[in-house]
């Protein structure tokens, strides 16, 4: 607790002030938490100074918050982007908030990522980084942990040929929580045309493991897109979780124990151009007949983005969700476009969206397919306006090889494993 003060005090992080009269005092309390190392074994003992926001009331004692929070499709890109670029990657230990920065000189760039008390240094310039190292360590409580191996959790491994991504050790702790260290893994993690309804046989008694898998789950999905689909599937449960709702998520932890051991790859000298599969599954949710948009999106081979979301109202047809799908795809499309400008890597060709409905192809591509498409409301019609622009293009592509389906719809073993390879999870021993 008094290395928490001190650091806090070091890095000027308030100011003592007599408290206005008309102002409300919100108090503060102390958090502790254990920080292990990804063998599993401790690392510190952590206190944290936190003030207590929850009694602020929104339109009285605020307007607007403000964090600048570095997502983790961002962390992934410069990841992949190190790894490509055959960049060094630092770790320091800091006690602050959440963000990136970015620094260009005409002797390179470097990257600076920050979360709470983690920081990923890493850039062109090996020197620039020592520098920046040396004057932080000068200017802030902070120790070098040198090259990155543990970052929010998640286990990161430098090779000759690339950077590998996973949670090894946070899966093994999750198949622990479920009480399956001992039960028989299963090759996929859903069955074959299952669908989940709210009302399902009986409630459960007591819902708290379900709710703790079910957050630990969505937490694993970082590293583990294969899951992304059935844990977007079991999450709305929440509230209303039944028996067989946690049988499935049973079943997602029996498949996660055979394949504890799978890593994302961002391998080294890969190309730089964005490329994106887009998809959806018409009318998915038999509770509400709402349909699921899903995308990935890859940098070079590198896997930086994916989504499976269920879309917040009915789609009509499934050309209509399908071009929803398509829409909310190419808004990240533009955020990351924008970020990879401001790294110095822009896009020199339009970013291909794959898509395998060829009418939704002509309703975003083609204009006159206006009249026939005003149920779709006029703020999707902005995807025309990243066609028209040339940011993007739009290859129609087999139903067979759109990556996105595993991110829609459970499937088959074969077909299961064939989309695992083709989004470069990879299970070690592997030769790299």
């Amino acid at each position: 607790m008094q290395e928490e003060i001190q650091a806090l005090q070091d890095n000027h992080t308030w100011d003592l002030i007599i408290c206005p009269f008309d102002v409300k005092h919100i108090g503060f309390k102390w958090v502790y938490s254990v920080k292990f190392r990804p063998d599993g074994s401790l690392e510190k003992y952590k206190a944290r100074l936190v003030v207590l926001g929850n009694r602020q009331e929104c339109g009285i004692d605020y307007e607007e918050t403000f964090e600048s929070v570095a997502e983790m499709t961002a962390v992934r890109t410069i990841l992949a982007l190190a790894a490509s670029q055959g960049w060094s990657l630092q770790q320091m230990d800091i006690q602050f908030d959440s963000f990136l920065f970015l620094r260009k000189t005409s002797a390179g760039i470097i990257l600076l990522l920050v979360y709470v008390d983690d920081i990923v240094i890493t850039g062109s310039n090996t020197k620039l980084i020592k520098q920046l190292q040396q004057h932080l360590k000068a200017s802030f409580h902070m120790k070098d942990l040198g090259p990155l191996q543990y970052f929010l959790g998640l286990e990161v491994q430098l090779t000759p040929t690339g950077t590998l991504l996973h949670q090894h050790k946070y899966t093994q702790d999750v198949i622990s929580l479920g009480g399956l260290q001992s039960g028989n893994s299963v090759f996929t993690p859903l069955v074959v045309n299952l669908k989940l309804r709210q009302e399902e046989r009986e409630l459960l008694s007591d819902p708290s493991l379900y709710w703790q898998l079910v957050w630990s789950l969505n937490y694993l999905t970082i590293t583990h897109p294969d899951i992304s689909f059935i844990v977007q599937q079991v999450s709305p449960f929440i509230q209303v979780a039944r028996h067989l709702h946690l049988a499935v998520v049973h079943r997602i932890i029996r498949y996660l124990k055979g394949t504890s051991t799978q890593e994302l790859f961002f391998p080294k000298r890969s190309s730089l151009q964005l490329v994106v599969h887009s998809d959806a599954d018409w009318a998915r949710c038999t509770d509400t007949r709402r349909s699921v948009t899903s995308w990935c999106m890859f940098l070079g081979n590198a896997l930086i983005s994916w989504k499976s979301k269920k879309q917040d109202r009915v789609s009509k047809s499934s050309t209509e969700s399908e071009y929803r799908a398509m829409s909310s795809t190419c808004s990240e499309i533009t955020w990351l476009l924008g970020l990879l400008g401001e790294l110095g890597f822009p896009q020199l060709h339009p970013t291909p969206l794959h898509a395998d409905n060829t009418s939704t192809i002509h309703i975003a591509a083609n204009h006159v397919f206006y009249e026939r498409t005003k149920h779709i409301e006029v703020d999707y019609h902005s995807i025309r306006e990243s066609f028209d622009k040339h940011e993007i293009t739009f290859p129609i592509i087999s139903t067979k090889l759109q990556t996105a389906d595993i991110f829609t719809k459970a499937l088959s073993r074969h077909w299961h494993q064939f989309l695992v390879d083709k989004l470069i999870v990879l299970d070690p021993p592997i030769s790299i």
